[in-house]
C-alpha cells in the first residue's frame, strides 16, 4: 500500500476553486474531483475567500485576494519599518552616551 502523493496548489489556484464554489455554486465533491484536492483543504479555502471578501485578512497564511494580498504586504513594510526605526534609535542612543 503506497502512500498518496500530497498535491501542492499555488495561492491562485485555491482562489480559483473557492471562487467556482462561492460564485458558480459548485460543491465540494465538484471541486474536489476537479483539483484532486480532499474535503478538508476544500472546505478550508472556500472558508478563507468568504473571510476575505468580507474583509478579514487571513493569519499564518498567504492571502488568495489582492486586497488581502496588499494588506498583507503593507503590514509586513509598517513592521520593517517599525523594527528598523528602532534598531535606529538604539543606535543612536549608543553614539549619544559615548561623547
Amino acid at each position: 500500500m503506497s502512500k498518496k502523493q500530497r498535491l501542492s496548489f499555488t495561492v491562485e489556484q485555491r482562489r480559483d476553486y473557492a471562487k467556482l464554489m462561492v460564485e458558480e455554486g459548485y460543491t465540494y465533491k465538484q471541486v474536489m474531483d476537479i483539483s484532486g484536492a480532499g474535503q478538508t483543504a476544500v472546505s478550508r479555502w472556500k472558508k478563507q475567500y468568504i473571510d476575505e471578501i468580507h474583509g478579514k485578512t487571513p493569519q499564518g497564511t498567504q492571502a488568495m485576494t489582492a486586497e488581502q494580498q496588499e494588506i498583507q504586504r503593507l503590514k509586513k513594510e509598517l513592521w520593517r519599518a517599525k523594527r528598523d526605526n528602532e534598531i535606529l534609535k538604539k543606535a543612536a542612543a549608543i553614539f549619544v552616551r559615548k561623547d
